[in-house]
C-alpha cells in the first residue's frame, strides 16, 4: 500500500472559537457530524479533542464518551477514533489519560515537553510513562506527537524500553509557536531522524501548510487536517473541514496517489 495516503481530520483543537471560525465544532454532537462529514471526504482517522459546556478545552472523560456515543450513531462510519491526551486541556496526567479506558483505536502520546504561545506543553517522563501505560492496559496505540527532533529520539529510546511497541506512528507537528518552525529544512530534518520504515503524518500550522503537505507527500508520508491547525482555507478566507480534506484529496490525486480507506489505514497503521 506505498501508494495509499491516509488523511487525518483534526477538526476541533484547543485554540479555534466560533469567534474566530464559526465552523469550528464544539458540542459533542457537532464535533460527532463534522468527524461524519469528513469521513464521507476521504478521512480515515479521526484525531479528537474536547470542549466543556462553554466551549473550553476540557479532558474530561464523559465528554469524550458523548463524542463518541454520537459518532457510532452513523452506523456506517468505520473511521479511526483518535484521542488527545494533550496537555492543553490544563489537568495532571490522571486525568489526561482518563478517556484512554473509552478504548478508541488510538490516541496521542507526546514524548517530550515544548512550548506553546501561552503555556507550557508539559510532558515530563512520569506522565509519559502513565500515558503510555495507559494506552498499553487498553490496547490503544499511541501516535507520537512531534513538536520538536528530540521527540523522536524519546520515543525510540521508548521503544527500546519496552513502553511502546513498534511499528511506531509518528506526527511531525510543525508551526506552533514555541515549537519547530514550519520551514522545508525543518521537514526534511525530521523526516531524516524518523526510525527507518515507520508510518508518519505531517501537520502543518499555519499559511506554509499546503507547501509542507505537498513535500510530505512526496517523501511518502500521510497527511493531517483540520480547524486545529489551520482556520483560514488561504489568506482572509475562512476554513471548514470538508473543504480542508477535500483539498488534501485532491493534491492526493493530483501526485497520482491514493486515498486509504479507514481499513487500509488500520493495516497501514498496524491496528490490526
Amino acid at each position: 500500500m506505498t501508494n495509499k495516503v491516509i488523511i487525518t481530520l483534526a477538526p476541533t483543537g484547543n485554540v479555534p472559537t466560533k469567534e474566530k471560525n464559526p465552523y469550528t465544532p464544539v458540542t459533542p454532537q457537532e464535533i460527532a457530524d463534522q468527524i461524519y462529514a469528513c469521513w464521507r471526504e476521504g478521512a480515515a482517522v479521526a484525531h479528537i479533542h474536547a470542549r466543556d459546556a462553554d466551549g473550553k478545552p476540557t479532558v474530561d472523560r464523559e465528554v469524550y464518551r458523548a463524542i463518541l456515543e454520537r459518532l457510532a450513531e452513523h452506523k456506517d462510519c468505520d473511521i479511526i477514533t483518535q484521542l488527545s491526551t494533550g496537555a492543553r486541556g490544563g489537568a495532571g496526567f490522571f486525568a489526561r489519560g482518563a478517556m484512554v479506558s473509552l478504548e478508541p483505536e488510538m490516541a496521542s502520546l507526546s514524548t517530550g515537553s515544548s512550548n506553546f504561545p501561552t503555556q507550557c506543553n508539559f510532558n515530563d517522563p512520569e506522565t509519559i510513562a502513565y500515558l503510555a501505560g495507559e494506552m498499553a492496559k487498553h490496547k490503544v496505540k499511541p501516535e507520537v506527537e512531534v513538536f520538536d527532533a528530540a521527540m523522536i529520539a524519546n520515543a525510540v529510546d521508548l521503544h527500546k524500553k519496552g513502553v511502546i511497541q513498534a511499528p511506531l506512528q509518528f506526527n511531525l507537528v510543525m508551526g506552533v509557536p514555541g515549537s519547530i518552525p514550519a520551514t522545508a529544512k525543518n521537514l526534511f530534518f525530521l523526516y531524516e531522524s524518523l526510525p527507518p520504515g515507520c508510518p508518519w503524518t505531517i501537520t502543518a500550522v499555519g499559511p506554509q501548510h499546503v507547501d509542507l503537505m505537498t513535500m510530505a507527500l512526496a517523501l511518502g508520508g500521510n497527511v493531517r487536517v483540520g480547524l486545529e491547525d489551520n482556520i483560514y482555507y488561504a489568506k482572509g478566507i475562512l476554513a471548514d473541514n470538508p473543504s480542508l480534506v477535500r483539498r488534501a484529496k485532491g493534491i492526493i490525486l493530483a501526485m497520482g496517489k491514493e486515498v486509504a480507506t479507514p481499513a487500509e489505514a488500520r493495516q497501514m497503521l498496524s491496528l490490526i
